[in-house]
């Protein structure tokens, strides 16, 4: 029997990243565009901000963090992960272009949450999928390469999710960007092969790399008993709830305290905090490679840095008076969009260097599955409980504060971040201990 060639990292590689990266962009635009539609989505059908909030978080995140958990297993279990990418793509497309045809808030609710089921196919095997094509010393880096994806996502939905509403309707939105998806799926399926798995983890390590036999729960137990694991998948899903109670609705703060048409406050927030995530992830994943090479505890200080950093970022663009502003053309450009930028370079460290330190953490065998429980925590308490955490402390503000009250329930929102930056803290030292015991069992 002829042994499998030695892996490297190919054109082919290369272009598989990107695919993934541009299914997960799309995957990002068709979640997130109805941030910068809550305005009038709301007016049409009479919704609170505590219904528009139970929309864009709970209805979405508790199936696709739900969902997930046992499709991670099924990854892992040695299903072909390209081929499961390429068929839930397909899925959350049609179910965002569903959005569009709706005639009741009901049922708008359900097609958001074919969204999720679709999407939370995704993530997981894709993670494992780039863990696969990269050796360890490169990981950070094309992980954080891959989770541009949601950055570059954000400034396409906000900046022309808004322009396509303003112009043709909030339906058109969720049309046009559901429509490419199909073809990401397709193109997917035809020129991504599978990568073998663990194929850069060594002899050792593939070896003892078996199929998890037991039962869900007991992998999910297993897992979680990891402490450093732990830590990090509480403090991902805190700052989840920050991250995502804020970006939702951020458009909708321009609007009702900047003053900005719909159209404008997509763009600037789109370009401000997505052109800055962007540099963040990139720069982030880069020096983290760098710093990891000296010691593996920066693996998890690195994205604590980001969130401390980005908190007064935040904050700041939340209570900057709304009076300064920079006219560019007809382009009203408030000075507190510069917080704005600051905060999306910041913020965005944590994510990809989290699933990075979660890919170290796990054998080959378990990665998928690892992804998927940090998705579980990530979205069921941040894409679930974010929006409608921001949505009902606005209600609540609103009625003795006016429209600033969304201002404070953001700025109430991004608070939770301080306990991220203590679980992270206590996920450090049983970090090196994980790593330490893996290479140990490897030897």
């Amino acid at each position: 029997m002829n042994a499998a060639p030695p892996p490297s990292v190919t054109w082919r590689t290369h272009l598989s990243l990107l695919l993934l990266a541009l299914v997960y962009v799309f995957s990002y635009i068709d979640r997130t565009v109805i941030a910068v539609l809550i305005e009038p989505i709301k007016r049409e059908f009479g919704a609170s901000d505590t219904a528009m909030g139970l929309l864009t978080g709970l209805a979405f995140g508790v199936l696709y963090a739900v969902m997930g958990v046992p499709l991670g297993r099924y990854t892992d279990r040695g299903a072909n992960r390209r081929n499961l990418v390429a068929v839930c793509c397909g899925l959350w497309s049609c179910a965002t272009m569903a959005c569009g045809l709706v005639g009741q808030f009901w049922q708008l609710m359900l097609a958001r949450m074919g969204v999720a089921v679709g999407e939370a196919g995704g993530m997981a095997p894709a993670i494992s999928m780039v863990s696969d094509l990269y050796p360890k010393e490169r990981r950070s880096l094309a992980i954080s390469l891959f989770m541009v994806g949601p950055h570059v996502g954000l400034i396409l939905a906000m900046a022309f999710g808004g322009w396509i509403a303003q112009q043709y309707g909030w339906r058109a939105t969720f049309l046009t960007f559901g429509a490419p998806g199909l073809l990401l799926a397709g193109l997917l399926w035809l020129l991504v092969r599978e990568p073998r798995r663990g194929a850069f983890d060594g002899a050792s390590a593939k070896a003892a790399a078996t199929p998890d036999s037991g039962s869900l729960l007991a992998q999910v137990r297993t897992l979680l008993a990891i402490p450093a694991f732990r830590y990090v998948c509480l403090g991902c899903g805190l700052a989840g709830v920050a991250g995502y109670g804020y970006g939702i609705w951020v458009p909708t703060f321009l609007v009702r305290s900047h003053g900005l048409p719909l159209a404008q406050a997509g763009l600037l927030f789109g370009l401000a905090s997505g052109l800055g995530a962007a540099a963040g992830a990139i720069f982030s994943g880069w020096y983290c490679d760098r710093l990891t090479r000296r010691h593996v505890r920066w693996q998890i200080l690195l994205p604590l840095g980001g969130v401390a950093a980005s908190l007064p970022m935040g904050i700041a663009f939340l209570l900057w008076p709304a009076e300064g502003q920079w006219a560019i053309g007809a382009l009203h450009v408030p000075h507190a969009m510069l917080f704005a930028v600051g905060f999306g370079f910041f913020n965005s460290w944590w994510p990809p260097l989290s699933y990075a330190a979660t890919s170290h953490m796990m054998a080959s065998h378990q990665r998928a599955m690892g992804a998927a429980i940090l998705n579980l925590f990530l979205t069921l308490f941040g894409a679930g409980f974010g929006p409608l955490l921001s949505g009902a402390l606005s209600d609540l503000f609103t009625a003795s504060l006016g429209a600033a009250g969304l201002r404070y329930a953001l700025v109430a929102t991004l608070l939770v971040m301080l306990a991220t930056l203590l679980l992270f803290w206590r996920a450090v030292r049983p970090y090196e201990a994980r790593l330490g015991a893996l290479a140990t069992a490897a030897s």
